[in-house]
């Protein structure tokens, strides 16, 4: 883990997620995004987005392929100090849809490693829309080496 406490995040340093962070390495997760993300006060992770028109589905909705690539960096973040230096593999990622998030609403994702340990983590959280409910999602990472530099 870096000093900072992200691992390999790097610090955005303007905008509305100033003082957030957020990886670069992934560049589809770049281009959906980005996505941020925080620790917070009781040492959890917070991560956020702000819902933009190309989010949306053509009902005008944030696409439900969105919300599960979010759900995925969130699954990370979570498990951020469980990952510490290693490169890590979604290996199952379900979900259910609660509602639907509108075009400017400020997307957040919280939730808790269920089991940690070892290779193998579980991860649990729910994705709000403005504070609404809009995704429950649960994910299990493996370990698969450490990060490269």
């Amino acid at each position: 883990m870096s000093e900072t406490g992200y691992g390999s995040a790097v610090r955005c340093d303007e905008g509305e997620f100033a003082g957030w962070y957020h990886w670069k390495h992934d560049p589809f997760e770049t281009g959906a995004g980005p996505f941020f993300m925080q620790r917070q006060d009781d040492g959890s992770y917070l991560s956020a987005f702000r819902a933009e028109a190309r989010h949306m589905n053509g009902a005008g909705f944030m696409h439900g392929g969105c919300l599960m690539t979010f759900a995925d960096f969130a699954l990370f973040a979570i498990a951020t100090d469980h990952m510490r230096d290693q490169m890590g593999v979604t290996m199952n990622l379900s979900s259910d849809f609660l509602g639907a998030v509108q075009p400017s609403a400020l997307v957040e994702a919280r939730g808790e490693v269920t089991r940690g340990g070892g290779k193998t983590l579980f991860v649990r959280g729910l994705v709000t829309a403005d504070g609404e409910p809009a995704l429950s999602f649960a994910g299990i990472i493996r370990k698969v080496g450490p990060k490269k530099s």
